[in-house]
């Protein structure tokens, strides 16, 4: 962390310490939403609010009895089968298209290649519910609403800008003279690829993968257009919960994919401070 300079002015001082508060603020404001619910989830009651048992940490405030009801009911269940079955497989398909359109639009020689980028990182930039209607409209045309294989499709689109990006910006330090001196030992495209490019670009590959992942598993309103009831997923019944029958079990379920983010978002970290220390960047 910066320290103040002795010969700060003093106005640079003020700046100094606002800035910090105004981060603390601001950081509060988005973890605080979070924080609220880890506790809750705990609640006795099947209340969304603080009990007065609680509020005085009596042990009879609290309980797993809503985590339970998340392990044995068959409709929550059943929404995380649907939701392990299409994260990954989607995710699968993210990565793949997403590393192979990184690296061609890497070359120089691609013609349009800004606006053939613009367009596939577009489902981050146009409001999820036009690109959830715009779906509904092309599969229910070829067979697909309503399908598994649709939803996977349509998890995939999300997912594909993010290892994009991710994939794009392990190349900008990647050294091209490696695939051509691979090139001149008589290495082909595929050889060069798995054995010299993929282990250098193999943190942004990754990252990219649980940023999809992670968009995937928590994804409602597209899933909501393309699916069915058959495809129902975690979040899908989350919502359903707040909307018909108001269960606390919606807490303990978010305070599980908390924890699942925060899991995944500590490897994606881990993982850009070794592809920066494979590049020569010192880590911040």
């Amino acid at each position: 962390m910066d320290k103040l300079p002795i010969y700060a002015t003093t106005g640079q001082t003020i700046w100094f310490y606002a800035f910090r508060v105004i981060c603390g603020i601001i950081f509060f404001f988005l973890v605080a939403p979070i924080v609220v619910v880890i506790p809750l989830s705990f609640n006795a009651q099947d209340f969304f609010t603080f009990t007065p048992e609680m509020l005085s940490f009596d042990p009879a405030g609290y309980s797993l009895k809503h985590y339970r009801d998340f392990f044995t009911n068959s409709d929550w269940q059943s929404a995380l089968y649907n939701s392990v079955r299409i994260a990954p497989a989607a995710t699968i398909l993210s990565v793949g298209f997403g590393t192979l359109a990184a690296i061609g639009l890497s070359q120089d020689h691609v013609p349009f290649r800004r606006a053939i980028m613009a367009v596939l990182i577009s489902p981050m930039i146009v409001p999820l519910i036009i690109s959830a209607a715009g779906m509904y409209f092309f599969y229910s045309r070829i067979g697909l609403q309503g399908t598994y294989i649709g939803v996977v499709l349509a998890h995939a689109a999300l997912g594909i800008p993010f290892v994009i990006i991710t994939v794009t910006a392990t190349l900008v330090g990647f050294d091209r003279s490696l695939t051509r001196a691979a090139a001149n030992m008589g290495a082909g495209p595929v050889t060069t690829f798995f054995r010299v490019q993929m282990p250098l670009i193999l943190p942004g590959v990754i990252s990219g993968g649980l940023f999809a992942f992670i968009t995937s598993f928590d994804e409602v309103v597209v899933v909501l257009f393309v699916g069915s009831s058959a495809q129902k997923t975690l979040p899908w019944q989350m919502f359903t919960g707040l909307r018909e029958q108001i269960s606390p079990t919606i807490l303990a379920v978010a305070t599980i994919l908390v924890a699942i983010s925060i899991l995944l978002l500590t490897v994606v970290e881990m993982l850009r401070r070794r592809s920066e220390r494979m590049r020569g960047i010192k880590p911040t």
